[in-house]
């Protein structure tokens, strides 16, 4: 699960092409490495070794803005996802 740190005033809601994962991320772009299914390339790789393609699966679906807002997304997603309990609403 992807969370966004206390306190964040904005940040983009996003759903992966591939896996269909939805996740917030703090960085906002029209295009992100889903933190699920991607992968990320690795610096420090060797001489013989070959560097990943990024591929930017997850598009943004929404930039949500306000900590209040923020962290209600936050808690919908928590709660989607995990079935968990929903006393808050």
């Amino acid at each position: 699960m992807y969370y966004v740190p206390d306190g964040t005033q904005m940040c983009g809601y996003y759903e992966c092409s591939n896996c269909k994962n939805r996740f917030l991320s703090v960085k906002v772009a029209p295009q992100l490495v889903c933190p699920y299914c991607g992968e990320e390339p690795d610096m420090e790789i060797g001489p013989d070794e070959e560097m990943p393609a990024v591929i930017e699966e997850a598009r943004l679906l929404q930039v949500v803005s306000g900590e209040d807002e923020v962290k209600k997304m936050d808690m919908l997603l928590s709660l989607a996802i995990t079935g968990g309990s929903y006393d808050w609403l």
